[in-house]
């Protein structure tokens, strides 16, 4: 799929509210799970901004259910109007209880992963590498639907690899299951993010079933966003690495932002400044001001520091002292020089 394409079919409307499992989501604009990106802070940011759907870090059921305490943080609701979370594993004995444990903690959904494609997580036979077995992956799938009351959605690649596309397969079997969203990404796991996300692709996923389908992968904007679903015929899309350092893409996406919003975020030491606390307060000083640096870089990123900031930038994102980052963000935000086409600049 190239940006050459021509649409088939015409875009959904990415501002109107959708239903997913008697669930009713304001908009079909979704922010991805993202494993050490999308903590509490980070997801608050996006539900404040307006996104239709924000979803937690994935959480290993079985390090969950021993109580490692990394995963009992994934998993954190901060009162959320809407708390979604998506749960990994292996064994359907570890996924079912964690389910049931989510669903008594106040999660509204619980999203399974199928998709992840990181070394740490296949070599567990979780994540990705479930759509190497297919009649495993739906054991998993069973136990949770049967362990809970909420919606159960799905993530998945297209396949393993690209002489192993069956994500239309897996799609059917998980909607006669129980499962009542799918979200694909355009990639298998062999290519993890490199080349184009294939949005036909997911367009085969789009017509094997009759449940909400989300196309996942290079969802950078507006103008992708539209094209996406427009290729795919999906119902809603997930943002994620659009939204580094953005938080509010998938509200902008939405059209719940406006242009001269997005500007005034983009462009904001308040808003950096407030989301750098936040992470500091939720994870406490020691670790907080190192989970903080890589939020820190991408906003950064996104001003288009002169080579003289270079120091001060590189100082702030390894410094310990939380006084000396918000003085020196303060310095660098009045140094920055918008990125040619980007919001800030306009």
């Amino acid at each position: 799929m190239t940006q050459a394409y021509k649409p088939a079919i015409d875009a959904v409307k990415l501002d109107n509210p959708i239903v997913v499992g008697g669930v009713k989501l304001g908009n079909r604009a979704f922010l991805a799970p993202m494993s050490g990106i999308t903590d509490l802070p980070f997801r608050k940011l996006a539900w404040k901004y307006g996104a239709g759907l924000v979803v937690s870090e994935m959480v290993a059921s079985e390090a969950f259910l021993t109580g490692q305490a990394e995963m009992t943080l994934k998993a954190a609701s901060g009162n959320l109007p809407l708390h979604m979370v998506q749960i990994a594993g292996c064994e359907p004995k570890w996924m079912a209880k964690a389910a049931a444990v989510v669903e008594t903690s106040g999660a509204q959904i619980i999203d399974i992963n199928m998709g992840c494609p990181a070394k740490r997580v296949i070599n567990g036979q979780s994540g990705s590498a479930l759509m190497r077995d297919l009649n495993h992956a739906m054991t998993l799938i069973d136990a949770v639907v049967k362990a809970v009351k909420i919606p159960v959605t799905l993530k998945m690649r297209l396949g393993w690899d690209h002489n192993s596309l069956n994500a239309d397969e897996l799609a059917t079997r998980a909607e006669d299951a129980g499962v009542q969203m799918i979200t694909v990404h355009g990639r298998t796991r062999c290519q993890f993010y490199k080349g184009n996300a294939d949005w036909e692709a997911v367009a085969r996923v789009r017509a094997k079933t009759g449940l909400p389908v989300v196309v996942n992968g290079d969802i950078l904007d507006p103008q992708s966003a539209n094209l996406a679903t427009a290729v795919s015929g999906s119902d809603a899309v997930m943002v994620g690495r659009g939204a580094y350092g953005a938080p509010w893409m998938p509200a902008h996406i939405a059209g719940r932002l406006t242009t001269p919003d997005i500007r005034a975020l983009e462009c904001n030491f308040d808003e950096v400044r407030t989301h750098y606390e936040d992470i500091v307060s939720f994870y406490g000083k020691h670790l907080g001001v190192r989970q903080a640096r890589k939020h820190i870089g991408w906003y950064l990123d996104r001003l288009n520091l002169p080579e003289a900031a270079s120091p001060l930038r590189k100082s702030i994102l390894t410094s310990e002292n939380t006084d000396a980052v918000v003085a020196g963000l303060k310095e660098l935000f009045k140094m920055h020089t918008p990125v040619a086409g980007s919001l800030c600049a306009a």
